[in-house]
């Protein structure tokens, strides 16, 4: 598994997350969402990715 793959993996499961806790908890979890949404296009513009040197310390490689 690259980094990018572990980014995106981890950005899905926050989603899914996200979308649990809005059904089963409260709706201002949705903010939760637009957070990572919004983490995710800056990422994009940046290149600035903070999961990334997590992942990156744990021994991911960033291509295959």
């Amino acid at each position: 598994m690259t980094i990018n793959d572990a980014v995106r993996a981890l950005a899905g499961a926050m989603v899914l997350l996200s979308v649990a806790l809005v059904y089963y908890v409260s709706p201002w979890f949705l903010l939760f969402t637009a957070f990572i949404g919004l983490n995710l296009v800056q990422s994009a513009f940046t290149g600035f990715c903070p999961p990334s040197f997590a992942f990156r310390k744990l021994g991911l490689k960033d291509t295959k």
